[in-house]
């Protein structure tokens, strides 16, 4: 699938918010969309606030309309989640929660086998994604 602009990326992350995934992995350069793909797929669960990176706060969460939370990681900063690793599992076990990770090498092997994998490459003029 191609994606043209920022707009198609987060128009493309509203129509995600209606396909049921729990958990989802995001794989990309910096840059590439993966927050802007976070911020349409909030839009499209509802979420009034904006939605901005974790990449220095590591995870951040959004309230669901519905009850449980949008939660956002961005392990970029770190090679060890560490106590991290126990916030994660935590946010997994609630059912009414969606989990979007970014940079998640270090925590691959406590993602469940059924999430869904989106990777973003980008070009000079636009973006292709892979969903899995």
């Amino acid at each position: 699938m191609k994606i043209n602009s920022e707009q198609e990326m987060l128009d493309f992350g509203k129509t995600f918010a209606n396909k049921n995934a729990r958990v989802i992995e995001l794989i990309g350069d910096v840059g590439s969309g993966k927050t802007t793909f976070v911020r349409g797929l909030a839009q499209g669960l509802g979420i009034k606030e904006p939605v901005t990176s974790p990449s220095f706060t590591i995870s951040k969460s959004y309230a669901l309309k519905n009850g449980g939370f949008l939660v956002h990681y961005d392990f970029y900063r770190l090679n060890d989640p560490g106590i991290m690793v126990e916030d994660f599992q935590e946010n997994l076990k609630d059912p009414k929660n969606i989990v979007v990770i970014e940079w998640g090498e270090s925590i691959k092997n406590l993602l469940p086998k059924n999430h869904t994998t989106i990777e973003i490459k980008q070009t000079s003029s636009f973006r292709i994604l892979n969903i899995k």
